[in-house]
């Protein structure tokens, strides 16, 4: 498969950034207006690319082949090649509403939602753990950086 920006290794986010995409992702979620135009405006037009680097952080783990048991069956091709569609699809919407910083932000909702928590269980909560994750890795690859999220 030829190496693209979707399965290209990522580098990881710098700590203000996981905790700027988030703060937007989760104010979303709770339906806080306010505070995600807040965010938005502080993070300016960033904003959207922060987003498609969280999009990939998640969605790349959760749909990529797995062949740690053995062979890998079409299944898990079908999860890949689904999950390189949607970062695409939020990548290059030409306009779309998706490829705009609420629809990504939103797509990543609706995405822990229905894949990531069971019976569509605590979104929030996988949104602080994914968060949390993210600024794991994020300070671990800066590890002189101090934030205050």
């Amino acid at each position: 498969m030829p190496e693209n920006t979707v399965t290209a290794p990522l580098a990881p986010m710098e700590p203000e950034d996981v905790a700027h995409a988030f703060a937007y992702i989760r104010a979303l979620q709770a339906g806080d207006i306010d505070t995600a135009g807040a965010v938005a405006n502080d993070t300016g037009p960033e904003m959207r690319r922060l987003l498609l680097d969280v999009a990939a952080r998640i969605v790349i783990p959760i749909t990529a082949v797995d062949d740690r048991d053995g062979e890998p069956c079409a299944h898990s091709f079908l999860a890949a090649a689904l999950g390189r569609l949607l970062l695409e699809v939020l990548c290059h919407a030409d306009g779309a509403c998706l490829a705009f910083s609420p629809g990504i932000a939103q797509t990543l909702i609706r995405f822990t939602e229905n894949i990531l928590t069971e019976e569509h269980g605590d979104v929030a909560d996988v949104l602080r753990q994914l968060e949390a994750a993210g600024m794991k890795q994020a300070m671990e690859a800066n590890p002189g950086h101090r934030t205050t999220a």
